[in-house]
């Protein structure tokens, strides 16, 4: 039962550390071009992901494991929202679906608790998922007018003249 379990509780940091890297790196490109609420967002994601490895790894040390901390793939060089937005998507329904796999596999191992951490990340990573498949709706709907819309609150709220 828990090898099990710490074997899940370690993929499941893996996939973590890269989705916080990921979103961090979109976070900043994000940032760059002014997209200040698809900068945030994509922040705001990566410390939630990281509260995520937070949780997993005190779970395998209470199993007496050993946490694991290596992403499970290197950053992508995404620059573009589109492409971002796509990745994140796809980041998110993959967490959902391996997250629910692994509940279902701890409750066949008798880990309540493992079960219900995994439950509550796929809480988590739905609200993630919804977030993301929010903006790419808005990205279809209103293509380029709606991230110029963004850069220009962005640079209202900084006060200064728009990055060129």
């Amino acid at each position: 039962m828990r090898d099990k379990s710490i074997e899940l509780l370690n993929r499941a940091i893996s996939e973590e550390l890269t989705a916080l890297h990921q979103y961090m790196y979109f976070h900043f490109h994000c940032d760059d071009q002014d997209y200040a609420f698809l900068a945030t967002l994509f922040k705001q994601t990566a410390i939630q992901e990281m509260i995520h490895v937070e949780k997993l790894a005190d779970r395998i040390l209470f199993l007496k494991g050993d946490i694991i901390m290596e992403p499970s793939q290197k950053v992508e060089s995404i620059k573009d929202v589109k492409g971002m937005l796509d990745f994140a998507i796809k980041a998110e329904e993959e967490a959902i679906r391996d997250y629910n796999l692994w509940a279902n596999e701890c409750a066949k191992n008798a880990d309540s608790v493992t079960k219900t951490l995994f439950e509550n990340l796929v809480v988590d990573e739905e609200s993630h998922f919804g977030l993301f498949d929010s903006e790419m709706e808005k990205l279809k709907k209103f293509g380029d007018q709606y991230l110029a819309l963004q850069s220009i609150e962005g640079s209202k709220l900084s006060g200064m003249p728009p990055k060129e």
